[in-house]
């Protein structure tokens, strides 16, 4: 009796096959990073998620300051959400990127596989990732004082969008241009002045006419005061405030594409 041989399996291949992964998972992997670094950054922690809260904690709680009508916090919460938008897109991104920028970290990621493009995109993709957080955390202390918001999310969420923009764009104009140590001071400088004038805290109806009108172009106020007509007074898409926002958005987008330098 014969017997059939048994079949030779085919060999495999193990041949070398390299390239890149797909860009979406590269650009994913590198947002990921960023967002780890910022949560795990005690510093951009502080700037992020204590500092907006114990101002809205402290202010709704106490007398403090003259709010006008109506409940504290529904007043606070707006504002305090506009200025968490403020932290993490203009300043924290501003500092963090300028020093990276400084010590050839940006240079060095231009050299890899991920496009500069996808690095923005990842940028990106973090900022949005740590505003979600901060509006959770936000919210829900807002909610835990009584916060009782009203409107329409869809406008919320165009509100806080064009502000991101806005915000990034001059963020990474000043990370781009400035030094590192000029970045962080006036990053600073400017955190601090558009949260003593920038509506967030104390109303600009406080205000002379004219300065008011003024500081009523400013992206934080336009911010917080879109988020006040909606939050507040159940407001849909209020006009002004897009408008301002879109304006220095769309300028501090382009002025940050024509002037940032990478090295």
């Amino acid at each position: 009796m014969t017997t059939t041989p048994a079949a030779t399996p085919a060999a495999l291949d193990l041949s070398p096959a390299p390239g890149a992964v797909p860009l979406p998972r590269m650009i994913l992997s590198q947002a990921g990073y960023e967002f780890r670094a910022v949560v795990r950054n005690g510093e951009q922690l502080l700037l992020t998620l204590i500092i907006p809260v114990v101002l809205l904690t402290l202010f709704s709680a106490t007398s403090l300051l003259d709010l006008g009508a109506g409940r504290r916090v529904d007043f606070l919460a707006p504002g305090v959400l506009a200025l968490a938008v403020m932290s993490t897109a203009f300043t924290g991104q501003a500092i963090g990127t300028g020093f990276e920028r400084r010590y050839g970290v940006l240079k060095r990621l231009g050299a890899t596989p991920l496009p500069r493009g996808g690095l923005i995109a990842a940028k990106t993709l973090s900022v949005v990732a740590v505003e979600i957080l901060q509006a959770v955390v936000v919210c829900a202390v807002a909610l835990a004082l009584g916060w009782h918001p009203h409107g329409d999310p869809a406008s919320v969420i165009v509100l806080l969008l064009l502000g991101t923009a806005a915000f990034s764009g001059f963020g990474l104009l000043m990370a781009g241009t400035l030094r590192a140590e000029a970045t962080l001071a006036a990053a600073n400088l400017v955190y601090i002045l558009l949260l003593a004038v920038g509506g967030v805290v104390f109303p600009l109806d406080k205000f002379p006419g004219a300065v008011r009108d003024v500081l009523e172009l400013l992206p934080i106020s336009a911010l917080a005061d879109g988020l006040r007509q909606v939050l507040q007074h159940g407001a849909a898409f209020p006009g002004e405030p897009l408008l301002v926002l879109a304006v220095w958005a769309a300028a501090g987008l382009a002025l940050a594409a024509r002037f940032f330098r990478w090295e």
